[in-house]
Parts: structure tokens; C-alpha cells; sequence
């Protein structure tokens, strides 16, 4: 069974080296997508030995990842990977095996406290109580980028929901489609948002594209009950 990995990345060249190492050593076909880089991102990555597709400006995560699975071609497992991981990246591998030994179709990595800083605990409880409503489950991380899919899992989750609401719609989609969702400890490190404006209007973009990709859902909901 083949393993490709999709690393979506903007301004990422201090770190996709590193992360591009630490998956490449887990045996993935590594697709690095350059969302609108401005430094030396796609030079890097494709140095570290990755496919690099690039975006001329920056479309957001969703497009990144679905530009990244139309390089993958037949992968029969999907690995979706935070560029910002470093060597770290090496511990998705957990992820796989439930995945390749047909325990779950869809695995999500639960963190660890990443230290000081962060501050969208707001997100966070939007996200986790919208899956609940839609699903009746408890996720521990609902916004956890890093993943392992299967193809059942990727068809349930396409299209993908619109920017940062990717990961609350993919879980919403594969629980729904009666598909099993595993949550994995995953010792990563990545690179915290601040309490700058930088970090308020990341998570404000984060919350706004979870509130809409909830919406559709309930809305989606709504109109087959009807």
C-alpha cells in the first residue's frame, strides 16, 4: 500500500527542511504546496526532495491541500502535514496504522501542550460543539491539521471545506458518511500563534471559516431532512 503525504506551506523556509526530512523518512511520497510563499519555501522544500507545486498568490489551506491531492495520483493513504512541525514530523507516523490495518478510516493527531502563547480556546469550543451537534462526537482537538486518510475518507470529505474550516468539515463529513475516526497521541511541535494582531486576525479568519463550514453542514442537514 502506497503512503503520499501534502505539507501545505506559506513562508515556511525555516522550517519545511526539516519537515520534509522527517516525513520522507517515514517512506511518503512528500507533495509540498507552496501557498503564496514570499521566501525561499519552494526552493527548499524541493531541495529536501519534495514535489513542489506552487500557488502564484496565496488561496488558503483547503486549496493547498486539494492542489496537493490532485499530485498524489491512486496513494492509498493520505497523510495531511502542518509545514511548521520540523523534526518533530517524523511522530505522524503513528498516525498510519490504524489507517493501513483498517482500524480507522480517518486518524487525527492530539498534541501536546505546545507552551505559552495561542489563546483560540474561542475556536476551539466552536468547533468542538458544532461536530458534537452534527455528529454526537467528543473531539479532543477539532482543529488538528495532522491526519491519515484513506480513499473512502477522502471521498466523504470532498470537496473540502473552505479554508481554515477544512478540518472541522472533514470530520463532520467522515463521521457522517458512518466512516470510524480515531484520535492518536502524537508528540509534535509546532510553532505557536501569538497574542499579536498577527495571531487576532489569524484566529478570526479560523473562526469565521469554522462558523461557515458548520452552516453549510447544518444547512446541508436541514434541507435532506426536509
Amino acid at each position: 500500500m502506497s503512503l503520499a503525504a501534502i505539507i501545505p506551506a506559506k513562508d515556511e523556509a525555516e522550517r519545511i527542511t526539516a519537515t520534509v526530512h522527517a516525513v520522507r523518512d517515514l517512506g511518503a511520497e512528500v507533495v509540498v504546496v507552496d501557498d503564496g510563499s514570499s521566501d525561499d519555501t519552494a526552493r527548499l522544500a524541493r531541495a529536501a526532495g519534495a514535489t513542489v507545486v506552487r500557488h502564484r498568490r496565496n488561496r488558503g489551506k483547503a486549496a493547498a491541500l486539494t492542489t496537493g491531492l490532485a499530485q498524489v495520483g491512486a496513494a492509498d493513504r493520505i497523510l495531511f502535514v502542518d509545514a511548521d512541525l520540523g523534526e518533530s514530523a517524523t511522530a505522524v507516523g503513528v498516525l498510519v496504522p490504524p489507517v493501513a490495518d483498517d482500524e480507522a478510516d480517518m486518524t487525527i493527531a492530539v498534541l501536546p501542550p505546545q507552551g505559552p502563547g495561542g489563546g483560540h480556546g474561542f475556536v476551539v469550543r466552536l468547533a468542538r460543539e458544532g461536530i458534537r451537534h452534527l455528529t454526537g462526537w467528543e473531539a479532543t482537538q477539532p482543529l488538528s491539521g495532522m491526519r491519515c486518510l484513506n480513499r473512502a475518507a477522502l471521498r466523504a470529505g470532498s470537496p473540502l471545506a473552505a479554508g481554515w474550516g477544512v478540518e472541522v468539515g472533514l470530520t463532520v463529513d467522515v463521521l457522517q458518511a458512518g466512516l470510524r475516526v480515531r484520535e492518536v497521541p502524537c508528540d509534535l511541535r509546532h510553532r505557536v500563534t501569538g497574542s499579536d494582531w498577527r495571531g487576532q486576525l489569524h484566529r478570526a479568519a479560523q473562526y469565521r471559516d469554522v462558523a461557515r463550514a458548520l452552516a453549510v453542514r447544518r444547512w446541508r442537514d436541514f434541507r435532506s431532512a426536509s
